[in-house]
């Protein structure tokens, strides 16, 4: 994997505080599968949007796949008739992207595009046992 672009803006004013329930969104897009010798060159654009209009980033880059010969002709051939690529290929893009996308929203002092995690709501006990009429 290899990023060539980096495009990041931030569109929300610096004095301004960060708008309630932000929305992140990714969108991956493959742009082609080229065959290379004995690996295939597949590259990519990443765009994450936010909503509001808080900041966009924007990531182009090239994962290069080897493997089996007819596993890089089965991933080609899928490519060629527009059917959905490899989830092991799409999660290895996503990782990178997200990765280097979450450093660029570090800088800008952006929500990251990733959820953080967070710790689950205390469970309430109540107060005092219910009666229970059931006999």
């Amino acid at each position: 994997m290899s990023i060539t672009y980096i495009s990041a803006e931030k569109f929300w004013g610096r004095d301004k505080p960060a708008p309630p329930g932000v929305h992140i969104s990714t969108n991956i897009n493959i742009i082609n599968v080229e065959q290379r010798g004995e690996e295939l060159t597949v590259p990519f654009i990443v765009t994450i949007g936010y909503t509001p209009a808080v900041a966009q980033i924007s990531l182009k880059g090239q994962a290069i796949v080897s493997g089996e010969k007819d596993e890089l002709e089965r991933l080609h051939d899928d490519y060629k008739k527009q059917r959905a690529p490899p989830t092991q290929l799409l999660q290895t893009i996503t990782n990178v992207s997200l990765i280097e996308a979450t450093i660029l929203s570090r800088t800008l002092s952006i929500p990251p595009p990733i959820p953080l995690p967070g710790l689950p709501p205390p469970q309430q006990k109540p107060d005092k046992e219910r009666p229970s009429y059931v006999g």
